[in-house]
């Protein structure tokens, strides 16, 4: 197993418009495609809360590159995002990392 760590950074101001987004279009690609979250956590404290972190599972990075790059091209998808950044950027940048489970971890 692969876990996939996305944190997306937010332009100020466009949390909302993110949750939004993944509530109301997002979520529906990730299930369209096969793309498996584990999870999505917003920050209490630290630098900034106008981020989101979420994670992804993955069998094998070609089954992230399969299902991504898929999902990441569907005309559907790219329309509904440009759609939802009309009025503004929602993300101004994005932290990718792959990470492997430890053989004493509870998520294997």
């Amino acid at each position: 197993m692969i876990v996939e760590m996305r944190i997306y950074h937010c332009a100020p101001g466009r949390l909302p418009a993110l949750h939004e987004r993944f509530t109301s279009t997002t979520l529906g690609f990730f299930e369209q495609y096969g793309i498996r979250p584990i999870g999505f956590w917003t920050n209490v404290t630290g630098t900034t809360n106008q981020s989101l972190t979420y994670l992804l599972q993955w069998e094998s990075l070609a089954e992230r590159e399969a299902k991504w790059n898929a999902f990441q091209s569907d005309p559907d998808w790219i329309a509904k995002r440009a759609a939802s950044e009309a009025q503004a950027i929602i993300v101004e940048r994005i932290e990718t990392q792959f990470m492997t489970p430890t053989g004493y971890s509870a998520l294997r």
